[in-house]
């Protein structure tokens, strides 16, 4: 019996370690999974011991003023380590803390896999060369983060990008209308702030005020807001009731929600690529504090920021950051992505952008992946 120890630290993370989970479970039912997650690797038959609630994070300065509890974390890891004796590590994501892991994995001799690594082709490529160090086998998702892997001299393996299996809708179209209350004639748009709360502070006021000046320009537009499991309902409520917008809240079933919207305002992130993969139009926003801002703009290597922008390896949605994410620029951009002309050359993009992304079956071989390292070990 196979022993994992897995760490998501956030929403996104949670969907592909809760994925990776059910699949080695289908392989072997034996197989126990451990470790830092959320409601999905719970739902998934993985025993959650650290909560991702408790510890997302982001942006430079937020991480430092967070290092205490980041420690902690560490500590409690090592301990869990110890005591429960895992024959592998999987690390998802969320590389400022996981790649402290790995390094204290790789430490007590536990062999470590890094699935979603850190994007070394974004930063600094010197990254690569200390995951390299410290990670037995970097599980690629890009196929242009693979050659940078493997140039570093990492023991890599290119298993295509988990969310070609994830992304299905589950209803029919009508269905699915029917579920989010879309009504014929109107345009359903998303407003999806993030999985944070932090995100939820920075990037929720500019999306209702930009929503605001959207209805006043297209009166018969429709709002939804699919809430993300780390953000409380409450919170959410409060304030799309301060905003005096109408918006519904959803949970759960986004794919088959993104299927049938027609556009998402929606901060940086995974779900902007989820939403791609849906057929589903982004106005991709971010912003963050002016010393992140600063620190950023000196490190990162490629022109866009957007998931399915650097899929593609040119622009096919707009961004708005930093200064240019504003009520205004939101409103007048979301007008002119929503506008009936713009929509057979914008699913032709996106159409692009997913055959980029290879073949299904990525969490399939990720998890075959694992259980031979970890096998490896015994």
């Amino acid at each position: 019996m196979a022993k994992i120890l897995i760490s998501a630290g956030e929403a996104s993370g949670d969907i592909h370690a809760a994925a990776v989970t059910a699949a080695l479970k289908k392989i072997d039912s034996t197989v126990e999974v451990f470790g830092m997650g959320g409601d999905e690797l719970r739902a998934a038959g993985g025993e959650v011991l650290f909560d991702i609630k408790d510890h997302g994070v982001m942006g430079f300065v937020e991480v430092i003023k967070k290092l205490p509890d980041l420690f902690k974390l560490r500590s409690d890891f090592a301990r869990v380590m110890d005591e429960r004796k895992p024959d592998c590590l999987v690390v998802v994501d969320y590389p400022g803390f996981n790649m402290k892991l790995a390094k204290l994995a790789h430490d007590k001799g536990i062999p470590v896999v890094s699935y979603i690594a850190p994007s070394a082709w974004a930063w600094n490529k010197g990254r690569a060369k200390k995951v390299a160090k410290i990670v037995d086998k970097v599980a690629c998702i890009f196929p242009f983060e693979y050659d940078v892997y493997k140039e570093a001299g990492a023991p890599v393996e290119f298993v295509g990008h988990p969310l070609l299996d994830i992304v299905h809708p589950s209803m029919e179209r009508a269905e699915a209308e029917a579920w989010v209350g879309k009504e014929e004639g109107r345009p359903l748009v998303l407003l999806m702030p993030g999985s944070r709360l932090m995100e939820i502070e920075k990037m929720l006021p500019n999306l209702l005020e930009g929503a605001k000046l959207l209805q006043k320009q297209m009166p018969e537009v429709q709002f939804a807001m699919p809430r993300a499991g780390t953000i409380p309902l409450e919170l959410l409520q409060a304030k799309i009731k301060a905003s005096g917008l109408h918006i519904k809240i959803t949970e759960g079933h986004n794919y088959d929600l993104f299927s049938v919207a027609d556009l998402a305002l929606a901060t940086s992130g995974t779900v902007t690529l989820e939403a791609a993969l849906c057929g589903l139009p982004c106005v991709i926003v971010y912003r963050t504090s002016a010393l992140n801002a600063f620190i950023a703009r000196r490190v990162i290597n490629i022109p866009n920021i957007g998931l399915p922008n650097i899929v593609a390896g040119r622009q096919i949605l707009p961004e708005l950051l930093q200064e240019d994410f504003t009520p205004a620029k939101l409103a007048a951009t979301a007008v002119e992505l929503l506008a009936p002309a713009r929509r057979p050359s914008l699913q032709a993009d996106l159409a692009f952008m997913k055959q980029r992304l290879g073949e299904p079956g990525a969490v399939g071989r990720v998890a075959q992946l694992i259980l031979r390292i970890a096998e490896e070990k015994k």
